[in-house]
């Protein structure tokens, strides 16, 4: 099983969005490097819903359900998507602030390229902040 971290805009697409939609593609991603990592997702695999912008916070944690194929929204046909399911909340959302505080944490993507949208996270990485989120890894 492998592990990702998912950027979205709370005003665009929020965690409470994705509860509410329960299973939803995870579409209009543009940067090569983010549809690369999409394209390793494996059904399974869990990930955390990240709001950017002002939170700069993990809320939530998903699984992926249905692995890369093509973003509708692109007309381009260059990029693709995956299907996530809502998994659950977690008890304490996790800050940037608060990972980039963690020396446990300093080689997390998140840390050193905070803008790209949809990441790889390493287990251990996992762990550690599902431990700070009160969430079992």
């Amino acid at each position: 099983m492998a592990y990702w971290l998912f950027k979205s805009e709370p005003g665009a697409w929020s965690w409470d969005d994705h509860v509410k939609k329960g299973v939803e593609h995870w579409d209009g991603v543009r940067n090569y490097q983010a549809n690369n990592n999409m394209k390793e997702m494996k059904v399974g695999d869990l990930g955390f819903f990240y709001h950017s912008v002002n939170e700069k916070q993990v809320v939530g944690i998903v699984e992926v359900v249905r692995e890369h194929y093509p973003d509708h929204t692109d007309e381009s046909g260059r990029f693709g998507m995956v299907d996530l399911k809502a998994v659950k909340p977690v008890t304490t959302p996790v800050t940037l602030a608060d990972i980039k505080a963690n020396p446990k944490l300093a080689d997390m993507v998140l840390v050193n390229n905070s803008r790209l949208s949809v990441q790889p996270v390493a287990a251990a990485e996992w762990k550690e902040v599902c431990r700070m989120a009160g969430v079992k890894a």
